[in-house]
């Protein structure tokens, strides 16, 4: 099977091409947003992935939208998360970390003072949610739009993020630039109504996530650095008037910093994981956007591994993203090598919790 097969990635050489999605799970260690031995053991049960991703990890306080997910903006945070690259390393497995900011998604009580979330314009999230740091559901605020000053203190919280993610002895970052949050919501127009130099155009609204990822390749260098991107996503309000023009323009910028992956969310599953819903009339982003990358593209977005195996060899991409099989399932890679049976995830723990529905899934018995 192509799936199983061996995927150079920069200096790294992928033991598959299945690879395990950013998962947010709300399971940090409390207060801190810590990351702790329980993490360590969900990701090293799954370290016979090619990659691991980790779950959307915030940058800074001002990053967080919802309880329990974990940082990466203190040594403490860095501390924790070492003990998990450990973990996933002595296992013999790769992992990244997924590099976040929220934006407006987000809640006054996640916000340092209490503040406004904030986004590239006032405009508030039509019919999305999130939790308040007291596990609640709320709706969401209107949000407070940056200033320019502004926008240049959180490019320094993701250059300081991804030095802390160095202490930490990841293997590489991705930039999470996709599903409605700070990035995406700079990169559309649905979101972006800005009148200065990071609003208007294609080429201004792409300004502060190429600042970012510029922030962070000075860090990792250009093989050790990823994009997660979410043309179509209609999750938490997205929505631009040329989705083409716009993800074919940033690109086309992405290669000529030569990063070295593009993950890529199809838009057929655009609840970034809310439901098991998918829109089988949406367009394919492999498709309109695969030949454009001259890195390796990865497809993540309701894939079973049947569905994999025929996107890999037909070419529409270079290795898969699963998310929800990988809850359920720690040794992935064995089931899909063995044709075993896949287990059921069970929904209702994916956010929150202990060791239920997170540590205690099935390995095959031998």
């Amino acid at each position: 099977m192509k799936l199983l097969s061996e995927l150079k990635l920069g200096p790294i050489t992928l033991k598959n091409r299945v690879i395990m999605a950013p998962l947010t799970r709300m399971r940090s260690a409390q207060p801190g947003n810590i990351p702790q031995e329980l993490n360590g053991t969900y990701y090293a049960q799954r370290a016979s992935a090619g990659l691991i991703i980790t779950e959307a990890t915030q940058v800074s306080q001002q990053g967080q939208g919802y309880p329990g997910t974990p940082g990466i903006h203190n040594k403490e945070q860095a501390a924790g998360w070492k003990k998990v690259t450990k973990a996933v390393h002595d296992k013999g497995g790769k992992i990244f970390l997924q590099l976040w900011h929220v934006g407006r998604i987000s809640h006054s009580s996640h916000q340092p003072d209490g503040k406004l979330p904030v986004a590239p314009s006032a405009i508030a999230a039509k019919n999305s949610g999130t939790y308040t740091a007291e596990w609640k559901p709320t709706e969401i605020l209107t949000p407070h739009a940056l200033e320019v000053s502004e926008i240049k203190e959180i490019v320094k919280d993701f250059k300081q993020a991804s030095i802390y993610a160095k202490e930490a002895d990841f293997d590489g970052v991705e930039v999470h630039m996709a599903n409605g949050y700070l990035l995406d919501q700079f990169l559309q127009n649905g979101s972006n109504q800005r009148t200065d130099a990071y609003g208007g155009s294609i080429a201004d609204r792409v300004k502060f996530p190429l600042e970012v990822l510029d922030a962070v390749l000075s860090v990792w260098g250009k093989d050790k650095v990823g994009v997660r991107l979410s043309p179509y996503g209609t999750f938490n309000d997205m929505s631009d008037s040329d989705p083409v023009a716009l993800f074919g323009h940033l690109i086309e910028e992405l290669n000529k910093r030569e990063i070295v992956f593009l993950d890529m969310i199809e838009p057929r599953a655009t609840t970034a994981g809310g439901d098991d819903k998918l829109n089988d009339k949406a367009p394919s982003a492999s498709d309109l956007f695969k030949n454009k990358f001259k890195g390796i593209f990865i497809s993540a977005g309701g894939y079973d591994p049947d569905m994999a195996e025929e996107a890999l060899k037909n070419n529409k991409a270079d290795a898969i993203m699963f998310g929800r099989w990988f809850i359920s399932n720690p040794d992935l890679p064995e089931r899909i090598a063995k044709k075993a049976e896949l287990t059921k995830y069970d929904r209702a723990t994916f956010y929150g919790g202990q060791e239920k529905g997170y540590i205690d899934y099935p390995f095959l018995a031998y």
